[in-house]
């Protein structure tokens, strides 16, 4: 609960029901497959790729609007 409120629904402001709607699901989907937990030793609890990826160009996204940051390797 503390992350999605220091993450996502302290740093936006909202115009809506909807616009939050969609807030909160970008949140949690970035929160399950693109996020490291320590308490999973820094593992993503639903990865989606192999960590053992080494070739391929270093990509950047950036769910909501750039308040969140995701790096990951492009296929080779």
């Amino acid at each position: 609960m503390r992350s999605i409120k220091e993450d996502c629904l302290g740093r936006i402001i909202f115009f809506g029901e909807e616009h939050l709607r969609l807030a909160v699901r970008e949140y949690l989907a970035h929160y399950h497959t693109e996020r490291n937990h320590q308490g999973l030793k820094n593992a993503l609890i639903v990865p989606t790729k192999s960590p053992n990826d080494v070739e391929g160009k270093i990509e950047r996204r950036q769910p909501l609007g750039g308040t969140l940051s995701y790096y990951f390797r492009d296929a080779a």
